[in-house]
């Protein structure tokens, strides 16, 4: 992502890509929503760039996975608010109306914008083959290069996608319907039929996988960050890393947001922000 992000999303780039985002009808709840929002995700995004700083990222490391994923969660907060005043009060609930108000809508810039909705096993495999176009990279070789980094990517969202079905799979399993049914595998066309009538409408997107990904640092992961061989350099890249993206994600969650509120009232907030915060902000919101 870090590779990706890295040059696209100057001011200039973003303020071109939602040159055509209307003003929507005025509303100061849904406004003052997603300045909370928007502030919650700078914070965090601050957070993360203190930590790049520090000679040992070990101690920090899983903190600034955390610190990157509620940036991301409350940016994408911030466009729903901005969109059209909603607020998810779940993680699942929040990927699932930011695929419909912000990704279906064309309103994500790339790479954040991949998705797959449908995540039957053939739709997966059609979608994944029209993505990879021929890209034969994966997750097991670090990225050096744009082509690299994509592949990665791709690698990425079709584990999510499959975690997604195991983890659907599971819920079919447990349901009436699959018992009286006697099915002890989806390999039927009755059991696939049972099986896909949840999978057809579900989805997977960038928060989907931001909420996986927190999850794998806080508990699958969490001994590989903290424990063996001396990774210290590479953590601190990791850590930049972290940075760069979330900063790249909140900075076009505020583009799209200053779009979408009262013209006169985002100087003021941004006029507010910059005289009572007491962290540094990452980027200069008087640009948007």
């Amino acid at each position: 992502m870090a590779i990706l992000v890295d040059g696209q999303f100057s001011y200039q780039q973003l303020q071109q890509f939602y040159q055509r985002t209307q003003r929507r009808q005025a509303n100061e709840q849904a406004d003052a929503l997603a300045y909370e929002c928007l502030t919650m995700s700078i914070h965090n995004v601050s957070a993360i760039d203190s930590m790049k700083v520090i000679e040992n990222p070990y101690p920090i490391v899983r903190s600034a996975i955390v610190a990157w994923y509620y940036a991301t969660y409350y940016a994408a907060k911030a466009m729903l608010a901005a969109s059209s005043g909603t607020d998810p009060q779940t993680h699942a609930s929040a990927g699932k109306v930011w695929q419909a108000e912000i990704v279906g809508a064309g309103l994500v810039m790339a790479p954040f914008d991949l998705c797959i909705t449908g995540i039957t096993p053939n739709n997966v495999r059609q979608v994944m083959s029209t993505l990879r176009a021929g890209n034969a990279h994966y997750l097991n070789t670090e990225p050096t290069n744009e082509d690299m980094a994509r592949g990665a990517l791709y690698s990425y969202l079709k584990g999510t996608a499959e975690y997604e079905q195991w983890r659907i799979e599971e819920m079919v399993k447990d349901s009436r319907e699959y018992k009286q049914g006697g099915f002890n595998s989806f390999r039927s066309d009755a059991a696939k039929a049972l099986r896909d009538v949840k999978l057809n409408p579900a989805h997977v997107n960038y928060l989907v996988q931001a909420f996986r990904y927190r999850g794998k640092a806080n508990y699958r992961d969490a001994i590989y960050l903290s424990y063996g061989r001396d990774d210290t350099e590479r953590l601190r890249q990791f850590v930049s890393d972290l940075a760069a993206v979330a900063g790249a994600f909140s900075l076009m969650a505020a583009h799209y947001a200053a779009k979408r509120v009262v013209r006169n009232d985002w100087a003021e907030f941004v006029t507010d922000l910059e005289e009572y915060a007491k962290f540094e902000l990452p980027f200069d919101l008087g640009e948007i």
